[in-house]
């Protein structure tokens, strides 16, 4: 911070400017084509509903009430409820968080997931399958909606990787 700077921007600390950009910087834009095609990631958008994966990876929220209007009241498209979940036993890292314990995580927002090539909360794997089938496990809430993903065909499993490969 430079307290005899001429304009505000020079007064404020790097974390400060980082923090700025990080909230105007605009979200990934998903692909409607690639990979598969646009039938392809039609049809994974809808099975990612149809099979569960949208209860904790809700595809749309809206930002409440903001000082700046440009982030007022806005669709966010993260795919994420940003809840913690328990993820079982399988997950778990033993590490607690606040009121977080060593099994629940806040749900990872998928926005953006096409430009990844590590998954889940400690990159563990660069596998989109071995993520999914990571979330099942003893305990965790997720087994459900893994029960109905084993149960695609493998042409659904892919349509429903390139869905989320297009985020």
């Amino acid at each position: 911070m430079d307290l005899n700077a001429t304009k505000p921007v020079d007064m404020m600390s790097s974390i400060d400017k980082f923090s700025v950009f990080m909230r105007f910087s605009a979200p990934p834009t998903p692909s409607t084509n690639t990979p598969g095609g646009t039938l392809s990631i039609g049809a994974g958008r809808i099975l990612f509903t149809t099979t569960g994966c949208a209860f904790c990876h809700t595809p749309s929220l809206k930002t409440g009430n903001s000082g700046v209007a440009a982030l007022a009241n806005q669709n966010v498209n993260l795919f994420s409820d940003l809840m913690t979940h328990d993820m079982g036993v399988g997950l778990a890292d033993g590490i607690s968080q606040g009121e977080a314990g060593p099994r629940e995580f806040r749900t990872a927002p998928l926005w953006g997931l096409g430009q990844r090539i590590f998954f889940l909360h400690d990159g563990r794997t660069s596998d989109l399958s071995a993520a999914i089938r990571a979330h099942q496990s003893i305990g965790s809430e997720a087994n459900g909606v893994i029960q109905n993903f084993l149960g695609l065909t493998e042409n659904q499993k892919q349509d429903l990787y390139n869905f989320l490969r297009s985020l």
